[in-house]
């Protein structure tokens, strides 16, 4: 382990310092916890962020390119109007 300096408010110690007590446990080994649960959850926060980049860049290749996208009917919007298309797609099985 490499060894570090970290400044504490003395309300951030004291904290540290009971709970530390209360587990039975090293302030040093729940700062390097801390630290590694927030390192997981901006490397998460990172790949969503990177995903949903790629989600919109789709999104918008597909309002470019919106003959690329068509069902077998040829329609380009239904999951816009599936609701529309549906309740169509009903009355003409009741006809």
């Amino acid at each position: 382990m490499i060894r570090t300096m970290v400044q504490l408010t003395e309300e951030q110690l004291k904290a540290l310092k009971e709970l530390a007590k209360a587990r039975k446990t090293s302030v040093a080994k729940l700062v390097r916890e801390s630290v590694a649960q927030y390192v997981a959850i901006q490397t998460k926060e990172a790949d969503y962020e990177a995903k949903r980049q790629r989600a919109l860049e789709f999104i918008k290749y597909i309002e470019e390119h919106p003959d690329e996208f068509r069902d077998i009917e040829g329609k380009a919007d239904v999951s816009v109007n599936h609701d529309e298309y549906f309740v169509q797609a009903i009355e003409d099985d009741l006809r």
